[in-house]
C-alpha cells in the first residue's frame, strides 16, 4: 500500500503532475510546442512553462528562500525567458510573445524541478506543512494548503487546458 501520509501523498501528487507536464510536451514538435490556437489562448508551452515555474518557485524560492531550478541552473539564459516571471500577472500580449524551446531542451527543466522538489516534499515534517506562509496572490495559507491549491489544483487545470491544445493538434490528449 502507498504512504498515506500527507508529505507522501503531496509528493505523489506533485511528481503525477510534472509527469504529466512532460508527457504534455516530449512528443511535440518545436511549432506545436508554441502554437497558439486563437488570439485568446496561450501555447501549450507557456501553460507548461508557468505550471513548473510555479512548482520551482513556491517549493523552493517562497518556501525555503532557495534558487529555484530556473536560475540556478541557468534555465532563464539558456532559453532566453524572463529570470524572475513565471507566468502569475503577464498580460495576454507579454504571455502570446514568448517563445519555448524545442521539447529536447525544454523536458531537462521540467525532469529538474521534478528532481529537486518531489523529495523535498516527502521528507517535509506534518508541522512544516502546516507552517503559515505567504504565496502571492493567494496570500498566508498552511503550505500544504499551498501546495494542493497552487501546485496541485492549479497545475492539473493548466493540464487540462494542454490535454485540449493536444488533440486540436491532433495529438493524443493526456487521458486525465
Amino acid at each position: 500500500m502507498a504512504d498515506a501520509t500527507l508529505p507522501a501523498q503531496l509528493a505523489l501528487h506533485v511528481q503525477r503532475l510534472l509527469d504529466n507536464c512532460v508527457r504534455s510536451v516530449v512528443d511535440l514538435t518545436p511549432e506545436q510546442l508554441n502554437h497558439q490556437p486563437s488570439d485568446r489562448a496561450h501555447s501549450i508551452g507557456w501553460d507548461i512553462w508557468h505550471v513548473v515555474r510555479t512548482v520551482d518557485n513556491v517549493i523552493l524560492f517562497v518556501f525555503d528562500r532557495e534558487q529555484p531550478v530556473w536560475v540556478r541552473d541557468g534555465f532563464d539564459v539558456r532559453f532566453g525567458l524572463p529570470k524572475v516571471a513565471q507566468g502569475t500577472g503577464m498580460t495576454d500580449e507579454e504571455a502570446r510573445a514568448l517563445r519555448f524551446p524545442p521539447p529536447t531542451d525544454f523536458v531537462p527543466y521540467i525532469e529538474a524541478v521534478r528532481d529537486a522538489v518531489v523529495p523535498r516534499l516527502a521528507a517535509m515534517t506534518d508541522a512544516t506543512l502546516a507552517t503559515p506562509t505567504t504565496v502571492r496572490p493567494w496570500g498566508e495559507q498552511p503550505r500544504a494548503e499551498h501546495v494542493m491549491q497552487v501546485v496541485v489544483a492549479h497545475g492539473n487545470g493548466h493540464l487540462g487546458r494542454c490535454s485540449l491544445a493536444r488533440a486540436l493538434l491532433g495529438k493524443d490528449d493526456l487521458g486525465i
